[in-house]
Parts: C-alpha cells; sequence; structure tokens
C-alpha cells in the first residue's frame, strides 16, 4: 500500500512540501490541548480554558478563508510567513502575560488563531505543480489525508512531552516556534515561490459562488459535526468503563482507522465519477458509526471505534478532488480552506449538541448523533447530485516551474471555466 505514496514523495519537492506544511501546522493542531495545559498550569478553571481554546478555534475558522482569499490574489510567500510569524508571536504574548489580565489573554488566542496560515489549501493548491499526472494529485490527497491523522496523533504527544521536559508556557513557545520554521520551509521552496492562481474573476463571493462547492460545505459541516459528536459521547461512555485510558484509546482508535482507511484508499487508482464515489464512502461512514450505539467492553468499543474511523480519510480526501474540480477559476486556495473551515465549524456544533444529548439521554443517545449527522450529510450528496456532477470543460492551466518554464498542465476541473 505505501508504495503508491513513496512514488510521489520521490518526486521532486514532494517530500519537502508535505513535510514543512505539516510542521508548520503543528501550533495549530496542538493549540486546544496546549492552552488547555497552559491555563491548568496557571492555576485556570476548565471554564476559562474550554473558553479561550473555543475563541482561538473561531478566530481560526473566520482567518482561514480569508487569508486563503489573500493566497489566492497575493502568491504564498507573501501571506503564509508574515501570518505565521504573527500567530507565533500572539501566541508567545499569550504564553509570557499569562491569564492574569482576561483581556489580554483572550486578545492574544484570538490573533493566534486568526492569523494562522492557509497551509493545509495552500499545499493542495501546490500539487497539481509538482506531480505530472492527474492521477498521482488525487494520490496525494489521499496521503495528505493520512499525513493530517498522524499529525493530529503525535501533535498532542509532543505538547504533554514539552510540558514535561520544560514547562507548558514553554511548549506554547517550541511549538509555534516549530510552526514559523515549516512555514518557512514551504514558501522558500520553488514551487511555493513560482505558483500563481490561475486569472479569477472579481466577485465578493469569491469561491463561494459555486454551487458545487456549497454542495460540498453543507455535506462536511454534518460530517464535521459527526466528528465532533464522538468526542462527547466518547468521553460519556469512558467515565462508565474506566476514564480517561479508555477514551485515550477510543479517540485513537477512530485516528488509526482513519490511518488504515486513508493508506488502503490511497493505495489504489479509483475510475468512476468522484462524486458518486464519494456518495457510497459517506454512506459507509454513517453505517460504521451505528455500532457505537452498542456500546459493548472497552476493548471491543476500541474496536468498533477504529472501524468507524475506516472512511473519514478517504471522504476526506475524495472531497479534495472535488473542491479542487469545483473551485472558480482563481480561487483555490479559497476554496480548500473554506473546506477546512466548514468541517471546524461542524464538529464545534457537534460537541455542543451532544452535549445535551448525553445529558438527557446518556452515551447511547450520543452515539446515535454521528450515524444522523452521517445520514445528513449522505442525504445532502444525493439531494445535490447533479450540481457535483463532473464539469463539462477542463481547465488547461498554465503552471510555471523551475525546471519547465513552459510546461503546461491541466491539474483540475474548473466550474468557473464552463461555457
Amino acid at each position: 500500500m505505501a508504495t503508491g505514496y513513496l512514488e510521489l514523495l520521490r518526486a521532486r519537492h514532494a517530500a519537502r512540501l508535505l513535510v514543512g506544511t505539516l510542521v508548520g501546522r503543528l501550533p495549530n493542531a496542538t493549540a486546544p490541548v496546549a492552552i488547555v495545559l497552559f491555563v491548568r498550569a496557571e492555576g485556570g478553571t476548565y471554564s476559562t480554558a474550554g473558553a479561550l481554546a473555543a475563541v482561538y478555534g473561531v478566530a481560526n475558522a473566520v482567518g482561514q478563508p480569508v487569508l486563503g482569499r489573500l493566497v489566492d490574489l497575493r502568491g504564498q510567500p507573501r501571506v503564509q510567513l508574515p501570518t505565521a510569524v504573527l500567530s507565533a508571536l500572539a501566541m508567545a504574548l499569550f504564553a509570557f502575560a499569562g491569564i492574569g489580565q482576561p483581556a489580554p489573554a483572550y486578545a492574544a488566542v484570538a490573533a493566534a488563531g486568526l492569523f494562522t496560515p492557509p497551509l493545509e489549501g495552500g499545499l493542495r493548491a501546490l500539487w497539481s505543480s509538482v506531480l505530472p499526472k492527474e492521477d498521482h494529485v488525487h494520490r496525494a490527497y489521499a496521503m495528505d489525508a493520512v499525513a493530517q491523522e498522524v499529525m493530529f496523533t503525535v501533535g498532542p504527544l509532543l505538547v504533554t512531552l514539552c510540558a514535561s521536559l520544560w514547562s507548558a508556557g514553554a511548549a506554547l513557545l517550541v511549538l509555534n516556534a516549530l510552526g514559523v520554521l515549516g512555514a518557512l520551509s514551504v514558501v522558500v521552496s520553488p514551487p511555493s515561490r513560482a505558483w500563481r492562481s490561475a486569472p479569477r474573476e472579481a466577485h465578493w463571493l469569491g469561491a463561494l459562488r459555486s454551487p458545487g462547492l456549497l454542495a460540498l460545505l453543507g455535506a462536511f459541516l454534518a460530517v464535521g459535526m459527526a466528528l465532533g459528536s464522538i468526542t462527547v459521547a466518547a468521553m460519556t461512555y469512558a467515565d462508565a468503563h474506566g476514564g480517561d485510558r479508555v477514551y485515550g484509546w477510543l479517540m485513537a482508535g477512530i485516528g488509526l482507522g482513519a490511518l488504515i482507511g486513508g493508506v488502503a484508499y490511497g493505495a489504489r487508482q479509483w475510475a468512476g465519477e468522484p462524486a458518486r464515489r464519494l456518495r457510497v464512502i459517506v454512506a459507509l461512514l454513517a453505517v460504521c458509526y451505528l455500532p457505537l450505539m452498542l456500546m459493548p467492553d472497552a476493548v471491543a468499543m476500541t474496536v468498533l471505534a477504529v472501524v468507524a474511523g475506516l472512511f473519514l480519510a478517504p471522504a476526506i480526501a475524495c472531497a479534495f478532488v472535488l473542491v479542487d474540480r469545483h473551485a472558480p477559476r482563481g480561487t483555490v486556495t479559497e476554496a480548500f480552506s473554506w473546506l477546512v473551515t466548514t468541517f471546524t465549524v461542524g464538529a464545534s456544533l457537534g460537541t455542543g449538541l451532544t452535549g445535551p444529548v448525553v445529558e438527557a439521554g446518556g452515551a447511547l443517545w450520543g452515539f446515535a448523533v454521528p450515524g444522523v449527522a452521517g445520514g445528513v450529510s449522505l442525504l445532502v450528496l444525493v439531494a445535490t447530485g447533479r450540481v457535483l456532477a463532473a464539469p463539462a470543460g477542463r481547465a488547461v492551466v498554465a503552471a510555471r516551474s523551475e525546471n519547465d518554464p513552459n510546461r503546461a498542465v491541466e491539474p483540475r476541473f474548473s466550474s468557473g471555466d464552463r461555457a
């Protein structure tokens, strides 16, 4: 299975871009855990920690599509590196100032979230200029989804390691410094410096004027809700079956399942229309959530958590293909950033919704929420099937590279290019 990914990573600049992006995104991936640990070390309450983490998340959700649009307009180096530095400085201010004065603390974490560079969307915009074939680009999306699962598993471990070796404040400083170095590695690379967005039509809606993209955002809002609801339902289950240790195993099980599913999905080439494939994957995702309602013993529940995660990374990878296809010309980074934002908002909504559900009906009804949310996502995809159908025209985008400045590639379909 890994052979296909190794082939991609042997392409010039591919490994550097992937690793640099993952390192650059560490501050974002670890922020909720790092903020909670820091606030608790400062003597703050869980309510304060949760509120600060929520402010960071909301600011990040607002900033990603805005910064993504700036990347499309101004290029990657002019946006990615300055915002990475600003975000790191804001988090450093938070680490040095502490939580004694609430207003500066909230302002600092809000700024850190708002200026988080859109490296995730930027990487996906670069794949078509680095990889020679369209099927390689699609496989790279799957590899990207797998790498995310690794990052979100390893990231919290790095936070706790730094906190135990030094302090929670030092963990904030170290991880954000690493984030700046990761962003720097990406933006000084030849593909990032040479990349230019396709010419775009001036429109205040930007990427959101694409009906296909709106359909995907609606579907993945529900997928995000499903994932967010599991985090709360699993905590309720763990309280009655072994505590934090069991909760950790359940969350790791979801991540492991997504990792296995992503590797398997990217190991082969897929024929047929990606919109139809996404409907099948989301249907399987929803079905695999349902066995969690059985709530067996902790070992069996962990196995069910692995099964529940199997189709998450394939769904995300397939969605990347469709975002690339339906993004209006010149808005690809913004479009990918909107998907990230929508998924994050959905996860927050799922967490907020499931809290009252488990208080009223227990973990059983909490585990019913992801199945229902997965079903809603499927309904959205079925209802918008015609909108998500492949556009008739193919955009030919001139891609200038260091090796072949005159090479023209066809990286994606674009709904903005249809006659």
